[in-house]
């Protein structure tokens, strides 16, 4: 017999004898109902059987029920009785639905994606099925199986989806297509909320943007964490994500409450799981003198410029670092005594200050505190605090000669310093009754903020956490510490170092060492032949044409020149205001002293104040330059105003145009000049009056 007359007409399936039913007895049925054409020889199963006598059933009673009954007027057609409403008619639907989406294949044995055989396959999830299908509206059958190189962090990577051979037809059962629209249900609903449970619902970019860590670093920390126990409201993942998106972006509470589903005292209770996590898991292994020894900073985190810079013996290998106090801001309290105590004369605001402690390349060492911030907790008092009560044993962790970088502020500390070995350098003061460094003094500061500049970069990349940048409330007070810890302790572990060791370090300090002993010529040049006097002759001149024969540098041999990139970033900005339509900027020179020119620079600081530099130059290079500002006098490196002409005459003058940052004046009203408006208004009046 024909193997077809053993297999069912509707489902296919075979049928065993016993369970045979001829299918000519539902021949209109199955025409009608489900598009099967069959002959007297086939058979139907019993479940098969069954289910076209419940639909013949069922159409005969629906056609006996509009059927008008024999001397009864016909009903309104649009007339539907409360019983008539709420009956329910069964819809039979076919067994399997052809629709034009593509589908790839479905093998044990070799891999739907390139085709290549196993044994090494895997079975790819639903998850990676539900991302496939929304991506590239591609069905992917349970069960299906592919090499594991195509799969990239839980999901499948963008060019193995490129390569799936699909079918045009995929053919789909009423269980298949209502599971479908069940997930992709599900799929829309959860992304209305943040699920980073789920390892396939974010990708790489989105992890970056919400905590500032990749996804491989979230998952580094989350491993670390022990502490932190998993509720029936939210997981461990959960609870660190939360924390580093308030520290990252500032949210308030309210916002995390919405993003995740949760309440606002949940939020506050994970935030409290995972600072405490933090602290006990993570923090001690990535931050404090107890996590690095003298020999890991000296070794690992010292850059070679500072150490040839700061050390005077070649066999000395001291251990440096650079220390500086940050601020936090807070809210001004009513409890006056605690109010006199945090607030800052210098920064005329209320503040916790915690000390920093980096090394050359901008590794966090420590940070201790927070401290308070009246007159009594300076920087130095901080040190010496740091310093007696042994904080975190440091005095275990120096030795002598070790080197501590630090700015003026300190000074009171140097005795304390040196009574225990350690050298402190810091910038030189202006002496009394001055108006500016020496040139030796200017030169040796410049060589200690070469080093120190590390110690501001970090404590900027600290306040990129947008959390420390705010003014906090005080009930955070005593968390503070934490937070500033947490964030130093991320840094180290997952920041790139803020500086490093370059082959021109050891050729840039030499350099550096050498003109520090070196006095200013020009500038004895100006004094002794008085080229500052307002009698001598000097002409002023538009800076395109003045000086043709001025040399003419690139960016590069500019910096080789300032030894830095700080003074030609303020050259910009000092250059685009003098040559605005206001600015003025003033270029003299003279005819009787070749090889010279003089300019007036504005002060950034003081509308008041300008600053006369001079420059000179021969044989096309520049070989001396003079500020009257208080660091003009040095020649390792140069002041900003001497930058700023240097720079506009050698190469900014030669650009087709300047950056610079903006000038917002004229989109804000200016009262400045009121009086010229009533001065106006008054002519005009005693105009009025005079008789013709």
């Amino acid at each position: 017999m024909d193997e077809r007359r053993y297999r069912c007409a509707l489902c296919n399936k075979k049928v065993p004898p016993e369970e045979r039913r001829p299918a000519s007895l539902f021949i209109s049925v199955l025409q009608k109902h489900f598009s099967v054409n069959v002959e007297d020889t086939d058979v139907l199963c019993n479940k098969c059987r069954h289910k076209c006598r419940k639909v013949k059933e069922s159409t005969t009673r629906d056609l006996e029920l509009s059927r008008p009954a024999p001397h009864e007027e016909k009903e309104d057609p649009t007339f539907a009785s409360p019983k008539q409403k709420h009956t329910k008619r069964s819809f039979p639907s076919p067994p399997s639905v052809p629709l034009p989406i593509p589908s790839s294949s479905q093998s044990h044995g070799y891999c739907f994606v390139c085709k290549k055989p196993g044994p090494k396959l895997v079975t790819v999830s639903h998850h990676v099925r539900m991302f496939v299908f929304i991506k590239q509206e591609i069905i992917i059958p349970s069960g299906a199986r592919c090499c594991i190189r195509h799969l990239e962090n839980g999901k499948m990577s963008d060019g193995a989806m490129q390569q799936i051979r699909t079918s045009e037809i995929t053919t789909l059962n009423k269980t298949s297509i209502t599971s479908l629209i069940k997930e992709l249900r599900d799929k829309a609903f959860q992304q209305s909320r943040l699920d980073f449970d789920d390892e396939g619902s974010l990708d790489d970019n989105d992890y970056q943007v919400l905590t500032g860590f990749s996804r491989l670093e979230f998952h580094d920390i989350v491993s670390t964490i022990t502490s932190i126990n998993s509720s029936r409201n939210r997981s461990k993942r959960t609870c660190i994500v939360i924390l580093l998106m308030k520290l990252r972006s500032a949210l308030s509470n309210k916002m995390p409450a919405v993003l995740f589903g949760m309440t606002k005292f949940q939020v506050r209770r994970a935030i409290v799981s995972a600072r405490t996590g933090l602290m006990r898991d993570f923090v001690p292994y990535n931050l404090g003198f107890r996590h690095i020894t003298r020999d890991e900073v000296i070794q690992y985190h010292t850059r070679d410029l500072a150490r040839n810079l700061l050390t005077d013996d070649i066999t000395s290998n001291p251990a440096i670092l650079v220390l500086d106090g940050t601020y936090v801001y807070i809210q001004r309290s009513s409890n006056f005594a605690f109010a006199r105590r945090s607030y800052s004369l210098y920064k005329h605001r209320p503040l916790v200050k915690p000390m920093m402690v980096v090394t050359t390349s901008g590794y966090i060492v420590s940070v201790l505190g927070p401290y308070l911030a009246d007159a009594k907790n300076n920087d130095a008092n901080i040190l010496k605090h740091m310093i007696y009560n042994n904080a975190e044993e440091l005095r275990n962790w120096l030795q002598e000669d070790d080197v501590f970088v630090v700015d003026r502020g300190f000074k009171d500390a140097q005795d304390l310093l040196e009574d225990i070995g350690i050298r402190m350098e810091m910038p030189a003061f202006m002496k009394k009754g001055t108006k500016q460094l020496s040139t030796f003094d200017s030169n040796l500061s410049r060589v200690v903020t070469k080093v120190r500049w590390i110690v501001e970069a970090t404590n900027g990349r600290l306040k990129q956490w947008q959390y420390l940048a705010k003014t906090l409330p005080n009930s955070q007070i005593p968390f503070i510490g934490d937070y500033v810890r947490i964030v130093a302790a991320l840094c180290n572990k997952y920041r790139p170092p803020l500086s490093v060791s370059l082959e021109e370090d050891q050729q840039l300090a030499s350099k550096m060492l050498h003109l520090s002993q070196r006095v200013n010529t020009l500038q004895e040049r100006v004094e002794i032949e008085g080229l500052d006097r307002r009698g001598l002759r000097w002409t002023k001149v538009d800076a395109e044409n003045v000086a043709k024969d001025f040399p003419c540098y690139e960016e590069t041999e500019l910096r080789q020149l300032t030894l830095g990139i700080y003074q030609l970033r303020m050259a910009h900005s000092y250059a685009k205001e003098h040559i605005d339509e206001e600015g003025g900027f003033e270029i003299f020179i003279s005819d009787e002293i070749p090889g010279l020119v003089s300019a007036k620079i504005q002060s950034r600081h003081i509308a008041a104040k300008q600053y006369r530099c001079w420059v000179s130059f021969n044989d096309g290079v520049v070989d001396g330059w003079y500020c009257k500002c208080k660091a003009g006098t040095r020649v390792v490196g140069m002041c900003g105003h001497v930058t700023s002409v240097i720079w506009y005459l050698s190469f900014g003058r030669y650009q087709e145009s300047l950056k610079g940052v903006r000038n917002w004046t004229t989109s804000l009203e200016d009262a400045s000049d009121i009086q010229d408006i009533i001065d106006g208004s008054d002519s005009d009046e005693d105009d009025s009056g005079v008789e013709e």
